[in-house]
């Protein structure tokens, strides 16, 4: 049979089956839907770049408007594992947030992470494939990376009864919980219940508890969903069963940083900038001693949530009276992006209560000293560590108008390290600032 005459069979069938007609109709009704969301994707992240670009050159001025890349990956292929060797992550903290940012939005966070380090795990020493040996679970799960990005995430599957454990010690009284979140496949299909829970309890196993506390994060795209709160006191049942109005939908797509602060009772949640909880009786006190995270309602395949990042810290109580009390005060709070001295708008919290001091007492002077972990080069760490407070500087002169002749900064490189630099705790630790009372 001639290519000609196969040819002329395979049109006939084309046109002649409704079935296949329809389905090319369907196929050509996706792909215009994929062009349209691409189109807005684009906007949106010029828009972002271009916010970004100004900021920097408030906050860093002479930096170009340079950026950490984005690994975001909506609407494209889903994250996949790349390698299979544990590589470091030179001086990182978390990812920057992606969508707008303004100095008034800044100048109000009021979020302040603890300064004694409990526990963190950006998986940079496991293997990309393995469940990450720093945290247990009931379930399953594994670190990817997304594209080219080194980057690595923890997927979390979901279901009712699965828990995911970090290998922390007991929470203390007053503590911080931060985390970088990534979603991927959410849609206007996506479940109104679909999210993740962070839950605190007194069992250290995969059960919620007799006491426990809990805030639900939602990521369906279809409506502006609730952020669900809920406690269980033993002896009193449920004191706090509500859902927080909050359209954090944007945030969703957009790898937002999640933080959560709690002062004995005190229970408060911020979605990268924002604070949407703030509840001042809601942890029971002394009992809850385990952290833990659950994923559910997602369709599995489709839908997928991931988190990196993970840090738990002692304190996140107000600096300001440690530095008049001291004279000196050393936090790993203030996050920079990977390798450069951009400040990540969750930091700006410790800088507006380093302002309040320096308001307060309007003849102290400070030192800002920045110090940076082993990885890289002695050379290219000094100049970077200097780099950053040089930033701090100008975020205290730029955002909270402090005079100039009030600070000076200088950096130390790698050449003071507090903790294990072969550890990804240790490192954590050393990427440090301190402010020093003149």
């Amino acid at each position: 049979m001639s290519s000609k005459t196969l040819f002329s069979m395979l049109i006939m069938l084309i046109v002649g089956s409704s079935i296949n007609a329809q389905f090319f109709k369907k196929l050509t009704k996706k792909a215009e839907n994929a062009a349209q969301r691409t189109v807005e994707r684009r906007v949106e992240t010029e828009t972002s770049k271009k916010t970004d670009q100004a900021l920097d050159s408030i906050l860093e001025p002479g930096s170009g408007g340079k950026q950490a890349p984005d690994v975001g990956n909506q609407g494209g292929d889903a994250p996949v594992n790349t390698g299979n060797t544990p590589s470091g992550n030179t001086n990182a903290g978390a990812p920057a947030a992606s969508g707008e940012k303004s100095i008034t939005i800044y100048s109000k966070f009021d979020y302040v992470p603890g300064d004694k380090l409990l526990f963190f795990d950006d998986y940079a020493n496991d293997f990309i494939g393995d469940f990450p040996s720093k945290w247990n679970t009931n379930g399953s799960g594994e670190v990817v990376t997304v594209d080219d990005s080194p980057q690595r995430w923890m997927e979390l599957l979901p279901g009712y009864n699965t828990y995911y454990i970090p290998n922390a010690p007991n929470l203390p009284e007053e503590y911080t919980i931060e985390f970088d979140l990534l979603t991927y496949g959410m849609d206007n299909k996506t479940s109104s219940i679909a999210g993740i829970g962070v839950f605190l309890s007194d069992d250290p196993n995969f059960d919620e508890g007799q006491n426990h506390a809990s805030a639900w994060i939602p990521v369906g795209q279809y409506g502006a969903f609730d952020i669900g709160v809920r406690n269980h006191i033993k002896g009193q049942g449920r004191t706090i069963n509500n859902d927080i109005r909050a359209d954090i939908r944007k945030a969703v797509l957009n790898q937002p940083h999640i933080s959560i602060a709690v002062n004995k009772s005190r229970f408060r949640l911020w979605v990268n900038e924002e604070k949407y909880v703030d509840i001042p009786q809601m942890i029971p006190e002394n009992t809850l001693t385990t952290l833990k995270f659950n994923v559910n309602n997602i369709k599995d395949g489709k839908e997928k949530i991931f988190i990196s990042n993970l840090k738990v810290a002692e304190g996140g109580v107000d600096l300001r009276r440690k530095l008049l009390a001291d004279g000196k005060v050393s936090t790993n709070g203030i996050l920079f992006d990977v390798g450069s001295a951009n400040i990540q708008p969750q930091s700006m919290g410790i800088i507006r209560q380093i302002s309040q001091v320096l308001q307060q007492e309007p003849s102290m002077k400070l030192k800002i000293v920045g110090h940076t972990d082993a990885d890289g080069s002695e050379e290219n760490n000094l100049k970077l560590s200097k780099d950053r407070a040089q930033a701090v500087k100008d975020a205290l002169i730029s955002v909270y108008s402090v005079s100039s002749d009030r600070l000076i900064s200088e950096g130390k490189g790698e050449s003071e390290p507090v903790g294990d630099n072969n550890t990804a705790d240790g490192k954590a630790q050393n990427r440090r600032v301190e402010f020093i009372k003149q």
